[in-house]
């Protein structure tokens, strides 16, 4: 018998959690008639610090299926980095999936995922999800598609457009993502810095079961940010490019104004101008130690060494 762990990260889903556990045993008996090798499950629900009745949930769960389900609680909300952390260092089983609990990551593709692993023939350790369609707001879906393409070209990872965090990994794949220590993480280029051969499912968005996101328009921009500051320099070297073009232009702009005084004499004129320029000049100063200082601030979390998330409570 082999082992599947689940890691499915919750914030305030009272909802969906005993939603998500009754679809995906059904799912489990169904592996399990169609394979002679059996299959168990092991849930690990993360609870980010959620203020409704989650937990109680989780522990109703737990008393149930003691050997099944099994719950790590944060003192607080971390963040979802955090909860795929814990998730992925307290994970034991033969393979490994990473799953919403809205059930937005189809629990009946493990089906497919187990056979991709399991097939001799195929030499894959991880199976990922793409969906191919996605019900969502214009802004969102344009913002969405200019994130990978501008994050695909600063950085040496590439990352395929619209891949989910859902999916099953062997032993192996998880044990060298584990051997990433950094407190700042994005998981999706976690995954495929790491390499290994992975397949990709594609599948049809769908709703939540329940609930709503707790995501905004604000924390995924700013989610977005993190991704690229922490798998690209490129910033920082747009930054010296810019700084170093405004130097360049600003010798002409000397030369000019010495032959200027020195063959038609000086003028007060212009001041508006040049007034213009040196805010111009303050603005991009401004943007360029901003983007150095993002990247400053990430060495500074990094060599504080703070652990990733504070446990309260597991079973």
């Amino acid at each position: 018998m082999k082992t599947i762990s689940l890691i499915v990260p919750c914030y305030n889903e009272e909802p969906t959690v005993e939603l998500f556990f009754n679809t995906t045993e059904k799912v489990f008996d169904k592996l399990n008639q169609t394979h002679t090798e059996q299959f168990k499950p092991d849930y690990l629900f993360i609870n980010d610090g959620s203020a409704d009745k989650t937990l109680d949930i989780m522990r109703k769960l737990n008393a149930q299926h003691p050997d099944e389900v099994h719950y790590i609680s944060f003192s607080r909300n971390f963040g979802k980095e955090s909860a795929f952390a814990a998730g992925l260092s307290n994970a034991h089983g033969d393979y490994v999936a990473v799953m919403d609990v809205d059930l937005q990551d189809p629990p009946e593709l493990l089906l497919q995922m187990v056979d991709i692993l399991e097939d001799p023939k195929q030499d894959f350790d991880c199976v990922g999800c793409v969906q191919t369609s996605r019900k969502q707001r214009h802004l969102r879906a344009f913002l969405s598609a200019s994130f990978y393409k501008v994050i695909n070209k600063m950085s040496r990872v590439q990352m395929k457009q619209n891949v989910r965090d859902y999916r099953l990994m062997s032993r192996k794949y998880v044990d060298a993502i584990l051997e990433l220590p950094e407190y700042n993480r994005f998981s999706k280029g976690i995954f495929s810095w790491v390499g290994f051969n992975t397949k990709y499912l594609k599948y049809e968005g769908v709703p939540r079961a329940a609930g709503t996101s707790s995501w905004s328009l604000f924390q995924l921009f700013e989610y977005s940010l993190e991704a690229i500051v922490d798998f690209s320099d490129v910033p920082l070297k747009l930054a010296t490019l810019v700084g170093g073009g405004i130097c360049f232009l600003s010798i002409f702009g000397l030369f000019f104004v010495v032959i200027r005084a020195l063959f038609f004499g000086g003028s007060v004129a212009g001041w508006a101008s040049l007034v213009s320029i040196i805010l111009f000049l303050s603005g991009v100063q401004l943007f360029c130690l901003g983007i150095v200082g993002k990247y400053i601030g990430k060495i500074y979390l990094e060599t504080k060494h703070r652990p990733k998330f504070v446990i309260a409570e597991r079973r």
